[in-house]
């Protein structure tokens, strides 16, 4: 996963840099470990292509609502893998029966908008520190 989140533009819109491989050792060790929150759950997912990991999916769940986000490698990008694994997670949430899915998005990220309106989400007018939220209250 250090290759794939290698790119300095995959940060253009969420800020940061790409991880060395100890800082994503600990944090898939953290991630692990979990919340420590009886009520919270950590759910995350690489996405495999052709036997090369090409990026991740992840929610996390408090109380019926999911946040969740999606990261494509830049060499993979503009593929429909980020639709088709964002889909994925939505689909499998519902099946939780998890009642409310939430993004954030960056107000100029056109790609990140267009997988959040293709998976069923809606584009709110709440800013949260800089990105669009993105949600559906739809019944599971």
């Amino acid at each position: 996963m250090a290759a794939v989140l290698s790119d300095p533009a995959l940060y253009t819109f969420t800020g940061g840099e790409p991880p060395t491989v100890a800082a994503l050792e600990a944090r898939y060790r953290r991630q692990l470990a979990g919340p420590g929150r009886p009520d919270e759950q950590w759910l995350n997912w690489v996405i495999k292509y052709d036997d090369a990991l090409i990026g991740y999916v992840q929610a996390t769940v408090i109380d019926g609502t999911a946040e969740i986000a999606w990261v494509i490698g830049a060499a993979w990008q503009g593929r429909g893998f980020a639709k088709e694994a964002a889909q994925g997670l939505v689909t499998w949430l519902r099946a939780q029966r998890i009642g409310r899915i939430i993004a954030h998005v960056h107000p100029d990220h056109t790609a990140s908008a267009a997988v959040a309106a293709a998976i069923g989400l809606t584009r709110t007018d709440v800013l949260d520190d800089g990105e669009y939220l993105w949600n559906t209250a739809d019944p599971a």
